[in-house]
């Protein structure tokens, strides 16, 4: 029977959301392919926090993590991860070792991927796909000024989503921005209520 990977490196760690009833079993840390990351997404969805995204430009190397799909047909976890994603099945990538169809928006993802499932036991996997847009939210070209810039303006439900989202990332998970901000006063300071 098929095995399906969905690889894991940001809030699906700690909020699976609808996607719970459709994987099993336990998050397997760090045991999938190693991705360039950096918290340079704007995140609509978390209220303009910056969250992960494999990042070519600006990441660093990281591990990632992985839980085991319920479903058999690569398609059908394509869209599962989608709708947990609230985004189109084309931001999803996959690859899929029986039928050698793979998608991505990076080859060099998908070459990542081919290596890392030749030495698994999975028929395939699943991964957020999404591309940076702080440049397209911002107007201002990534770097660690601007990104704590960002960070910076963000209020209330903003900051705090801002906060938990960077904090909750797998330790290991370690880019550039999260090695700046432990360093900060201003960002490791707990607001008083």
């Amino acid at each position: 029977m098929s095995k399906i990977a969905v690889i894991g490196f940001g809030s699906l760690l700690w909020d699976l959301d609808d996607l719970a009833p459709k994987v099993s079993g336990k998050w397997k840390m760090y045991e999938g392919p190693v991705l360039p990351l950096e918290f340079s997404l704007v995140s609509r969805k978390r209220h303009f926090a910056l969250a992960l995204v494999i990042d070519y430009l600006d990441g660093a190397p990281c591990p990632t993590c992985v839980i085991d799909s319920i479903r058999s047909d690569i398609s059908a976890s394509v869209v599962d991860l989608a709708e947990r994603e609230r985004m189109a099945p084309s931001n999803i990538g996959f690859i899929d070792r029986a039928s050698g169809q793979s998608h991505s928006h990076r080859k060099e993802t998908q070459e990542t991927f081919w290596r890392w499932i030749k030495d698994s036991d999975y028929s395939g996997a699943v991964w957020t796909d999404g591309e940076r847009n702080f440049e397209t939210l911002t107007g201002k070209r990534f770097s660690l000024q601007t990104a704590q810039d960002h960070l910076w303006s963000l209020k209330g439900v903003s900051l705090e989503e801002a906060r938990r989202y960077i904090r909750e990332a797998p330790s290991k998970v370690e880019t550039p921005l999260r090695k700046a901000l432990e360093d900060s006063p201003w960002w490791n300071h707990e607001p008083k209520d």
